[in-house]
C-alpha cells in the first residue's frame, strides 16, 4: 500500500452521545468523504451491509421524486414489469 492510500476497512467505536450512541469518525475518513463537524452523510442499506457517503441534496430530491412516482403509479409499473 502507497504512502497516502487509505485502508479498505476503518474500524469504528461506539460511545455514548448524551442519550444516544454515535461514531467517531477519523479524520482520515472525513477528508476522503469531503465533509466536516456538522455536515450531514446519507446510510444507505446495500445487501453486504451499509454504505456511507457525504449528503447529496441533488440526488436525495431525485430519490424523493422517484419513490414518490413509484408510490403513485404501483399498477401501471406492475404491469410494465409483467411486459
Amino acid at each position: 500500500m502507497s504512502a497516502t492510500a487509505t485502508p479498505a476497512t476503518t474500524i469504528l467505536k461506539l460511545t455514548q452521545i448524551g442519550n444516544s450512541v454515535g461514531v467517531i469518525l477519523p479524520k482520515e475518513v472525513l477528508a476522503e468523504l469531503n465533509v466536516e463537524k456538522g455536515d450531514t452523510l446519507n446510510l444507505v442499506k446495500h445487501p453486504d451491509g451499509y454504505v456511507l457517503s457525504a449528503y447529496d441534496a441533488e440526488f436525495s430530491r431525485q430519490m424523493e421524486a422517484g419513490r414518490y412516482i413509484m408510490k403513485k403509479h404501483r399498477d401501471v409499473l406492475r404491469m410494465l414489469s409483467k411486459s
